[in-house]
Parts: structure tokens; sequence; C-alpha cells
């Protein structure tokens, strides 16, 4: 596979191909603004990155597969300026709104297609979605808020030590947020003991009512006494769900989309109304039981996501979220043995928005190839 070849490959090579992809000649064609970067346009910055990655000093202390995640992370951060870059003719600036958060699909996308594993893809594509974040934190109302929320979501030293390298991949007289600023983020998240690790939450429950910005008191114990378990199945059509499910909690109920569909006779691009509405009685009436269940859906978008979890929470149930993606060849497969498989173009517009469950979502997570158990 490409990936297994990439990994193996030097920084020239991994510049080299990387050279003759469209999404780095698009990045060769964008110019950028001259206060932030009078080096040019984004592939000059870029290169310039990914060779001061490799110039780090802690770079011999890390492991193949951290230098792996810094080096394409270095590759893929700017990778969405040439799809947000904006002229500003009055004033003669340039600006890229939000170009982290679609690169974060870019790459999650190219990845994908590279057949790059699910856990270094999700640690690329979210320091790719966060790599702005440490020169700004000087900015933040909350800057401890800010540290803690970062470790649940990407690592903060590998982000610390990628900001360090884009701070310095271009021209001197661009570089406006000194290096120092960068320190404050290591020395806020050493204090707080989430420099190398997500920050210590007293209990699961503790960490969940942060992230829904119920409880902004990071030393809150909350007492933990759920009514019952939701499993949140999540996951591209022909992911293998419910084999997941079948394998794993066999002796759950389930709420499903798709049986629901079924039993109403509604086509999946048709109306969904009536389909969600009987879903979420179907849940209340488990969460009234004090039933535990798993709740079987794509629930690929966050958004979405948050709705059906924003219930079973005010049911005061403990949430698991599982998600399961096998190699794309394999969903693809999967897909079409399935008795109502799903046209491959949907499917591939579908991966295209995708955005898998982090341990902000829920009290427990688990990412799975289809394979681990």
């Amino acid at each position: 596979m490409i990936w297994e070849s990439l990994q193996q490959s030097s920084l020239d090579e991994i510049v080299t191909w990387a050279e003759s992809q469209p999404w780095c000649r698009a990045m060769a064609k964008c110019a950028q603004d001259a206060e932030w970067h009078s080096e040019g346009d984004v592939w000059t910055h870029t290169r310039m990155v990914c060779h001061q990655v490799i110039e780090l000093d802690e770079w011999p202390t890390l492991t193949p597969q951290e230098r792996v995640v810094l080096i394409f992370t270095a590759l893929f951060h700017d990778s969405a300026k040439p799809l947000t870059s904006q002229f500003d003719p009055g004033t003669g600036r340039i600006t890229s709104p939000k170009h982290a958060v679609k690169g974060e699909h870019l790459v999650r996308g190219v990845l994908r297609r590279l057949g790059c594993d699910l856990e270094t893809r999700e640690q690329i594509a979210r320091l790719v979605r966060y790599h702005g974040r440490p020169a700004f934190l000087l900015e933040r109302e909350e800057p401890a808020h800010e540290v803690v929320r970062l470790s649940w979501l990407a690592n903060n030293r590998l982000l610390y030590l990628f900001a360090l390298a884009d701070t310095r991949g271009r021209n001197t007289e661009s570089m406006t947020r000194p290096v120092e600023n960068l320190h404050y983020w290591k020395l806020q998240a050493e204090e707080l003991d989430c420099y190398d690790q997500p920050y210590p939450f007293a209990n699961d429950q503790a960490r969940f009512t942060f992230f829904r910005r119920q409880t902004p008191n990071l030393h809150y114990v909350p007492h933990e006494d759920f009514t019952c378990d939701v499993t949140v199945m999540c996951g591209l059509p022909g992911s293998g769900k419910d084999t997941w499910l079948a394998r794993n909690r066999s002796d759950l109920p389930v709420v499903s989309l798709d049986n629901i569909r079924n039993e109403l006779n509604i086509d999946p691009t048709g109306n969904q109304g009536d389909v969600v509405q009987l879903a979420r009685e179907r849940c209340r009436e488990f969460l009234r039981s004090r039933t535990s269940f798993a709740f079987n859906a794509t629930n690929i978008v966050k958004q979405t996501r948050q709705r059906w979890t924003a219930l079973f929470a005010d049911y005061n149930a403990r949430i698991e979220l599982v998600y399961v993606e096998p190699p794309f060849d394999r969903l693809l497969e999967q897909n079409r043995k399935r008795d109502k498989s799903v046209p491959r173009h949907v499917i591939e517009k579908l991966a295209a928005k995708t955005e898998p469950p982090t341990w902000t979502e829920g009290h427990r997570l688990i990412l799975s190839d289809g394979d681990t158990p």
C-alpha cells in the first residue's frame, strides 16, 4: 500500500511524492499574506515547515510513529488554503478563514485513500485542525480550559512541537508572534499535567460535564450514578456496525434507524421525520425504564450525534461512542453485499463530511477498524 511505503520514506522522498499530487500543486499556486508569510506561496512555507520539523531539538527522542505524525501534519497543515483564501482589494490583504477546519477534512480523505490506519489518520487530522491554537493561547479568555480541551483532542506535546516548526518555517521578519509565546502553551500544559497525556479529570462524568460546558470548574467531582448505558454506533454504510454489535454488545436491545425505515417502508433518501420521531420515542422508552441499549445509525456528523447524546444525557445515561471504519476498499465490498446497498458515490460523499467522534462527546470512546475486538 502507498501509506506503508511513505512511512518508510525520507523527508525528501515524501516531499517529491507530494509535489505530484493535485492538492500540493494548488498550494504552490496559492499566495499568502506578506505580513504573515513573506517567504511566499503556501507550498514554499510548507516545505520550510517540513524541514524545521526534523530540525527540532526533540526530534531524536520521538518515536517513529510520532515522527510520521509530525511530518504529515506539516505537509497538510495549510493544504486547504487554496480552498479558502480570499483577497481584499481594498486592503490588499489575504485571509484564509477556517482553512484548518477544511484541512482536517481534506487530509482525512487523502489519508483514507492512501490506506493510512485509522488511529494515525485521526491524530494527523486533529493536529491539522488545531495547529494554530498554541500561538493564540494568550488571547483566550480561559487559557487553562483551552489547553485542557485540546489535550483530549490532540497530544499537547506534538501540538507544541509542530507550532514551533510552523513558526520557524517562515522568514524571520514575518514572525509577528515570537516563539516565546508558544512556550506558555507548554508551561500551562505541564502545570495542568496534560502535556503528554489528556488532562486527568476526576472521573468520566467530570470530563463529560466539562465538555458540555456545564461545569467550568476543572476540579469538580460529580457523583457517578448512571441510570443505564447507551452504546452509540457511528460509521458509514457498510462499515460493519451491526457486526460489531453482534460481536461485542450482543446482550443489548437495539434502536436502529435502518430497521425503523424498513418498518415504515421509508427510503433512506426520503423524508426522515417519522423515522427520527419513532427512534426518539423508542430510546425514551428504554431510558425511562433504565434499560441499557444500543443506538445504531450512521451518526457521522458531530452536530447530529449531539442531538442524540443530549437526549441520553438528559436521562443520566452513561454514553459509549463506537466508531467503526475498516479500510475503504473493504467497506465498499461489505456495502455491496448488503441487502440494500448504498451507491458508491453516496458513500464517498458521506465519507467527505465524516467527523469521527472524540473523547469530548461521551463517557467512553472506541475506534474500531472492524477487526479489533
